[in-house]
């Protein structure tokens, strides 16, 4: 049976969780065992974005059969998902530096973006930087904040995860490199720099239809663009160590950003009608105030559409938990008869300042 004193002190040891929980307990007899009791105890799970608990203050995972503290990692990334305005990178304030730091063009041609494409009040084209980044969500408590830094900083000596590794490898592997760079800057600066490696490495192709000659990438602009911009908004930016990485091979192009596909979606299912689940909320809003993001998780959506129809295989998506990448398949190999009319290299380079200029804070 159990006693009195057996319940309290369960009472005291369920004491020791926070947040508190709602503990149903139950005292089931056991058969033919002199009165003997076993005790079971009903918890309702744990929901997504729920504060992870913890046992007198500290966290703690089950692996398999054992029960071991949780690794800092997994407990800073839980209690960031549970409460983003409070515990996310972005929403810290950035230290040391102050509007002075940040591209006054970079965020007037955001605002214009947002203008033009009837998502910010014609009026705002006038207002301070100051109100802007109020109204941007950029400011706390009158400082900036780390994602006014990732959108529009400028001498970013303090932040070296805002960078973009890109190379060009000679074969289908990591092992000759053709060009290797790295471009470091603000979220536009590494989106602009990315682009036009890729039209500095893309076979550029050309028809006429009509009167108009029209030029394409041997991958579409509109999904490259897509995919990057996905990269450079929803990685983790807590960690200076990790980059975002474009790596153009003969048969593919790879872009890997840290960080993990939201709860919701696997690389199976990303591909079909979902809603969105920006990682960065504070820069995810921004880029779609300025027209460069969708909030309807429609972008993965139109990248598969553009490749169809430009006659390109769908976009492939792999995680590992700590990254993900997306791969493009090029459609030409080497040089087939289907390719020997390609525009490549240098030609393509002609091109990079009329297709990327007007991209620029868009």
């Amino acid at each position: 049976m159990v006693t009195d004193n057996t319940q309290r002190e369960l009472a005291q040891a369920l004491s020791g969780l926070e947040p508190a929980v709602d503990v149903r307990a139950q005292y089931v007899d056991v058969p033919d065992s002199d009165g003997k009791q076993v005790i079971a105890l009903h918890f309702d799970a744990l929901e997504e974005g729920q504060n992870p608990y913890t046992y007198q203050g500290r966290p703690y995972i089950r692996v398999e059969s054992t029960t071991r503290l949780m690794p800092r990692e997994i407990y800073d990334e839980r209690l960031r998902y549970s409460n983003p305005n409070k515990f996310a990178w972005e929403a810290q304030v950035a230290d040391g530096l102050t509007i002075d730091d940040l591209n006054e063009q970079r965020i007037r041609n955001a605002v214009r973006g947002g203008i033009a494409g009837g998502r910010i009040n014609a009026s705002a084209e006038n207002d301070s930087l100051e109100s802007l980044l109020e109204k941007f969500k950029l400011l706390k408590d009158g400082k900036v904040t780390n994602a006014a830094v990732v959108l529009f900083g400028k001498n970013l000596y303090d932040y070296p995860q805002l960078m973009l590794r890109m190379a060009f490898f000679r074969g289908k592997d990591k092992l000759v490199f053709v060009d290797n760079k790295q471009a470091e800057g603000n979220f536009y600066d590494l989106l602009d720099a990315g682009i036009a490696f890729c039209f500095r490495h893309l076979s550029l192709s050309g028809e006429v239809k009509g009167l108009l000659r029209e030029e394409h990438l041997e991958i579409p602009l509109e999904a490259l663009r897509e995919a990057l911009t996905n990269a450079l908004c929803h990685r983790r930016y807590d960690d200076p160590r990790a980059t975002v990485s474009l790596a153009i091979f003969d048969d593919r192009l790879e872009i890997t950003n840290p960080g993990r596909l939201p709860v919701p979606l696997t690389p199976e299912t990303i591909k079909q009608p979902h809603g969105s689940y920006p990682y960065n909320i504070r820069i995810a809003q921004v880029l779609y105030l300025s027209t460069n993001l969708e909030r309807w998780g429609t972008g993965v959506g139109r990248m598969v559409e553009r490749c169809r129809e430009q006659g390109v295989p769908e976009p492939e998506y792999m995680t590992d938990g700590h990254e993900v990448k997306i791969v493009f398949k090029k459609k030409y190999q080497n040089n087939s008869d289907e390719n020997k009319n390609v525009n490549v290299g240098s030609s393509g380079g002609s091109h990079v300042g009329s297709h990327v200029g007007s991209h620029v804070g868009s």
